[in-house]
């Protein structure tokens, strides 16, 4: 059963073009997660699209983007160009703060790849707008030292095992993040977590660490 009140494509106007996105929600949502996919990926991505599954079936609502045109994807050098992917994702996050359903609801971002970096400079720029942000096989290292020392919510990277040089980069970059911070390897996995298993174990732990952290900002301090 499809555990989401509420699912619609949508359009996001920025730098003179529309990006989309798969926004999902499922009724009374703790808070929402944008999610920035890595090089050469789109909203359409199996395992974000898995990761997203399990996030709405606790209790967390989606919007899975796709943040250059199928045109601009075409152009390879765009896939890497962080700002110009940050500023998109900026621009996402404020087309949700505008939107009724989702304007009042804590927010998170994941993000895959190349993905993660963009996601951490976003963060970066927001400061407590973010609630929290994940990074699956990311590399929060392309963020760069200043961004990164600039992040203030808590941040989980997840990283396999039998990826070594995505898994160093990730320790440099936890070495420069000045926000809570937890590096979690995931024990025989590699880069894009295809083993037995692997991106379950992804799922239920951004699912439970997310809805922790959401929980918490939603109900915030009182008096």
């Amino acid at each position: 059963m499809n555990p989401c009140a509420a699912e619609r494509l949508a359009c996001i106007p920025v730098d003179q073009v529309h990006i989309e996105g798969a926004l999902a929600l499922p009724a009374d949502p703790l808070g929402i997660v944008l999610f920035a996919h890595g090089s050469g990926s789109s909203r359409h991505s199996p395992r974000n699209n898995h990761v997203a599954r399990v996030l709405h079936a606790h209790q967390l609502g989606t919007l899975l983007l796709d943040l250059l045109t199928p045109e601009e994807d075409l152009d390879y050098s765009q896939r890497f160009d962080i700002p110009l992917l940050a500023r998109r994702l900026l621009a996402a996050t404020r087309w949700l703060q505008a939107q009724p359903p989702t304007a009042a609801l804590p927010l998170a971002y994941f993000g895959a790849s190349t993905g993660a970096a963009a996601a951490l400079q976003a963060a970066a720029e927001l400061g407590p707008t973010i609630r929290a942000l994940v990074s699956r096989g990311g590399r929060p290292d392309l963020a760069g030292p200043d961004m990164l020392a600039r992040v203030r919510c808590p941040t989980l990277l997840i990283v396999g095992g039998h990826d070594p040089e995505v898994l160093e980069l990730n320790r440099q970059a936890e070495a420069l993040l000045r926000c809570p911070c937890q590096l979690t390897v995931i024990p025989g996995a590699s880069h894009l977590f295809e083993e037995a298993g692997a991106l379950d174990a992804v799922a239920q732990l951004a699912a439970g660490w997310l809805q922790e952290q959401l929980r918490g900002a939603r109900q915030g301090p009182t008096g």
